[in-house]
């Protein structure tokens, strides 16, 4: 069976029209009804660590897994109610030397806007939510040395899992950026697994260190939700 698996920036009031990456910036009203349309479909939103025996083929079922990219303030604020009152759980990529910090990599191009703080972090773990690893900077891994890489993949799930005391047990590739080295990395780091930003749903024996995901912008509408999720839409758009 097919599973896809969300991807989710910013769960906040979108800026003013014309601004920078506007699209990934998903309104709290609209993250709702797509939640509630999930359960009303029958799926279980879930983390990748409640994801795993899912991809691994030991378990069936209707799943939708569900990950936001960066760490941002109001995904702990905005999304994370709405998350427990439909009774999903769901993986936040950390920026781990960013804590409390803000998105600098976007620095001249979008607003700058908080990142969660390492209460926030531990609110979030605590509330049955899983921490996943955004490389330490959210660098390009392709645009840096091996061992430069190696070290922005390896010592952020050090790091995530010594400061709010969590198991980091899978990776997100900043901007989808990776080759097969990396890849290659974060299995040997210990991750279980890796997401990129490639469209399409995933099935049990995919590589679980290039796993698809599924987009939803600020625009997606109920329709094409629908179709992300149901159909083989987003499986065309990333053969292609």
């Amino acid at each position: 069976m097919k599973i896809p698996i969300l991807m989710y920036h910013q769960i906040d009031k979108p800026p003013q029209r014309g601004t920078s990456l506007r699209g990934l910036i998903v309104a709290p009203s609209s993250f709702a009804w797509q939640m509630r349309m999930l359960r009303w479909m029958g799926f279980q939103g879930l983390s990748m660590r409640d994801l795993e025996p899912y991809l691994q083929g030991e378990k069936q079922g209707k799943v939708v897994g569900i990950t936001f990219d960066d760490g941002y303030q109001n995904n702990l604020d905005n999304a994370l109610p709405i998350l427990l009152k439909n009774g999903f759980t769901a993986t936040c990529y950390a920026v781990s030397s960013l804590i409390g910090g803000t998105n600098l990599w976007d620095k001249g191009k979008v607003e700058e806007k908080p990142l969660m703080t390492l209460e926030n972090w531990r609110t979030w773990r605590d509330a049955g939510m899983d921490i996943g690893s955004h490389t330490r900077t959210h660098a390009d891994l392709t645009a840096i040395s091996v061992d430069k890489a190696r070290n922005e993949i390896t010592d952020s799930k050090k790091e995530l899992e010594n400061t709010i005391g969590c198991e980091a047990r899978h990776f997100c590739y900043p901007y989808g950026l990776f080759t097969p080295l990396h890849s290659a990395m974060t299995k040997e780091s210990g991750f279980i697994t890796a997401t990129t930003t490639q469209r399409g749903r995933v099935v049990a024996g995919d590589d679980l260190y290039t796993l698809r995901r599924v987009l939803i912008a600020r625009s997606t509408n109920a329709i094409q939700f629908l179709v992300k999720i149901i159909s083989a839409y987003e499986d065309r758009r990333g053969s292609n």
